[in-house]
This record gives structure tokens, sequence and C-alpha cells, in this order.
């Protein structure tokens, strides 16, 4: 592993859109030259820098987390189901130009069925790639771990399984009486939602 590589695994658990992402991996580089430049060999730099999601968090740790409201929470899934919704139509709309007249009676389940697919799909994607959806991103909410990293792929995952099981409602209902407006399996996947705050953090040497 070189020290790019092990840099930009640091910065990939950072979410995006943080100008802290540039200040981590530019502090890191100097941190790591200097090492070097006293004859330390770059594997045992990088093990005494050690676990790089461990790293981020400690990063991370300066960055002050406030939980998302859960009424600016509900609106942002509104949004993001009317869009999927709005997928589903299209898809419909295209089946029904192309369809003869007698499949066309099949259009409105699938498009129903395209819908309440495209909709966890789609969350749990764009929660893993960039931290929110269109929904989220409006209303300048952002998925995060616990710790303020970038949450991981089966995180993403668990986190829409409510959906599928159809107790959605029941798992929603946990935002409103825990302390971090968490829903059950946002507690579960150790994941939050937050409120998207601008600051400056001032970088500790490590």
């Amino acid at each position: 592993m070189t020290a790019d590589d092990y840099v930009q695994s640091v910065i990939d658990y950072v979410p995006r859109g943080l100008a802290l992402r540039d200040a981590i991996a530019m502090e890191l580089r100097s941190h790591m030259a200097e090492r070097q430049a006293h004859e330390q060999p770059l594997d045992e730099v990088i093990r005494q820098l050690g676990d790089p999601l461990t790293l981020a968090e400690s990063y991370l740790a300066a960055v002050p987390l406030q939980s998302a409201r859960f009424w600016p929470r509900a609106v942002a899934k509104v949004i993001d189901f009317l869009l999927a919704v709005a997928g589903g139509g299209a898809f419909a709309l295209l089946l029904w130009s192309v369809l003869s007249s007698e499949a066309r009676y099949f259009v409105p389940p699938i498009c129903i069925g395209m819908s309440l697919l495209l909709f966890p799909v789609y969350t749990a994607s764009a929660e893993y790639r960039v931290g929110q959806t269109i929904g989220k991103r409006l209303m300048s909410i952002r998925v995060v771990r616990e710790s303020g990293a970038r949450i991981g792929l089966g995180q993403a995952l668990l986190r829409q399984l409510p959906f599928f099981g159809q107790f959605f409602f029941i798992d929603i209902l946990f935002a409103l009486f825990t302390a971090r407006s968490q829903r059950a399996f946002e507690m579960l996947t150790k994941t939050r939602a937050v409120v998207i705050v601008l600051c400056a953090v001032v970088l500790a040497a490590q």
C-alpha cells in the first residue's frame, strides 16, 4: 500500500462535501512524509496510524453532530417517494406506448411495483454513495455512522429492511421517542440522520 492509497482509504470514510476531507488529506500526507524523512519505513508508519476507519473517526470526533428532527426527515422521505413514483410512472408511460392494447392491462401493477422497488433501492444506493438522497439534500440532512463517518453498503441496505418487511411505520415511530431521533433500524445499524453543519475544525496532530 502506498501513502496515497492509505490517505485515500481514510478519506473514503469522511462524508463527501465536508471541507474537512482536504484538510485531513493534507495533514496526513505531511505527517507521513515527516516520519519517512526520519527514515521510518512506510509500513511502520501505516501500522502506527492504524485502521483507516478508526483514524477517520478520530478526526470526525471534532465535528458536532446535530440529529435531524422528525418532520424535516418526513418531508425528505415524501420527496424521495414522489421521485420514485415519478420514475415508475415514466417507465409505465414507456410501456404504454410500446405494448399492445391487451398487454396494457398489466401496466398499472407494473408501475406500482417499479415505484415500490425503486424507492428503497435508490435510497440505499444514494445514502451509501453520498450519504443523502435528493430529498435529504434539499432538507440539509445526511446519513452517517454514529461516529460521523460515512456508512457502509451493508448498513445502507439494512436501513431499508423495514420497508421491505412492511413494518416501516413501527420502525419510524422510534424516531419520535429516542434521544437521537433514531429509527429502530438506525440503532441496529449504528447510523444516524444528522443536520449538515458547516464548521471549521482544527486538526490535532496525530
